[in-house]
């Protein structure tokens, strides 16, 4: 008769041998599927992994059908030839000056920058990576100086930067700060501030003389004067450009400022808020785009206001912590060459500001040679819409 502990060996023997089958039938199972799988590599590559996308950038003007043709109040072109030139640039006859401000400093670049594999050239001219940066400065400069001849251009920057720039009425400002790649945009703010503050100073010693103040990137191109707007709107003190994104309605690269004692301590103070919002809240994206966030908050929290109103490319005057605030659509003071996915409809007739971000400053450079030869703001404008999407090399 068997004892209890002979059960219990043959039980557990039994149990033993019927885990080693089961461990058996399930090597053997990984090894048919990942046998199925290489048979059905070599059968249908279509099931390869995925390579990374190509993201072609190109090193020439690549132009295709403008936008927008047919449609109504849209730059109609043929070619590279302005079909609809509908008004003048023209020059605003008021006696107060208008200066841009913009932020812009140099850094440090290898050798490896300025080998012959890493120039680039548009035109007659070759540029190393940091030479573009200049080019993009000084056609910057140039595009202001066709349409506003009579403003200034004042450069914000690193006082240890090398930024030597000699160009008439262009003034190299230095303001102390971090200007590392990181902190660029948070910096940007702080320099504005400073800048204001001044600014005020200066008012109060010499209270006779005003000047309007526009802040920019340094990759846009005035394409008509921008004067009219403190004439056309004589309540505002600061203006902001927004668009119909939900997340990033406000975009930072043009904020005006009227040049009285009164508005530009208000936009100071505005903006003295929307650098503590960037420092609470959007410090992770203080490379990019936190400044855009900072603004969008700083407006969207004031009470009653209603983010509708940016669904409709209509100027129109909000007061904000006590400022009074001038929202213009970036279809005309901000306008981009499209990026990504959506529907495109061409550029507004009244375009006063293109806007090269990202990918696009070799179009910058590529607009300015075209104009240069052949001096009409409309036809380089049909150049630029004829880019489309396309996005390029620096």
């Amino acid at each position: 008769m068997m004892g209890r502990k002979d059960w219990i060996v043959m039980r557990s023997s039994s149990w033993n041998g019927w885990r080693r089958s089961l461990v058996f039938f399930l090597l053997v199972l990984f090894i048919l599927i990942n046998l199925f799988y290489v048979l059905e590599l070599h059968q249908n590559p279509a099931v390869e992994a995925p390579q990374k996308k190509i993201n072609t950038k190109f090193d020439h003007l690549v132009l295709g059908p403008a936008a927008g043709q047919g449609l109504p109040n849209r730059l109609q072109c043929q070619g590279r030839k302005a079909l609809n030139k509908t008004h003048t640039p023209s020059s605003s006859n008021a006696g107060e000056s208008v200066a841009f401000v913009t932020v812009f400093t140099v850094y440090n670049t290898s050798l490896a920058d300025s080998r012959l594999s890493n120039m680039v050239t548009v035109g007659n001219a070759s540029y190393t990576k940091m030479e573009r940066s200049m080019a993009v400065l000084n056609v910057f400069i140039n595009f202001i100086q066709v349409t506003m001849p009579r403003s200034n251009v004042v450069i914000l920057t690193d006082p240890a930067s090398d930024l030597s720039l000699s160009r008439n009425s262009v003034t190299v400002y230095p303001i102390q700060g971090d200007y590392s790649r990181d902190k660029l945009m948070l910096q940007r703010i702080r320099s504005y501030i400073t800048f204001l503050e001044t600014r005020l100073g200066e008012l109060a010693l010499n209270p006779g003389h005003t000047s309007h103040y526009i802040f920019t990137d340094s990759d846009i191109a005035v394409v008509d004067d921008l004067g009219h707007l403190f004439n056309d709107h004589p309540n505002f003190h600061l203006a902001l450009t927004f668009r119909n994104n939900k997340e990033q309605p406000l975009n930072s690269g043009f904020i005006a400022v009227r040049g009285t004692a009164d508005a530009i301590l208000r936009a100071k103070i505005f903006l003295q808020e929307v650098l503590k919002v960037y420092s609470s809240k959007y410090m992770s994206a203080s490379r990019m785009l936190g400044d855009q966030l900072a603004l969008a908050w700083a407006v969207k929290s004031h009470p009653g206001f209603d983010m509708r109103r940016f669904t409709k490319a209509q100027a129109f005057l909000e007061n904000i912590g006590g400022a009074s605030v001038l929202f213009l659509p970036c279809a005309t003071y901000n306008w981009t060459p499209p990026e990504g996915a959506g529907q495109f409809h061409g550029m507004p007739l009244d375009v006063k500001v293109v806007h090269f971000k990202g990918s696009r400053k070799r179009l910058m450079l590529e607009s300015w040679d075209f104009l240069s030869s052949s001096s009409d703001i409309f036809d380089m404008l049909c150049l630029v819409l004829s880019s489309g999407r396309t996005k390029y090399d620096f």
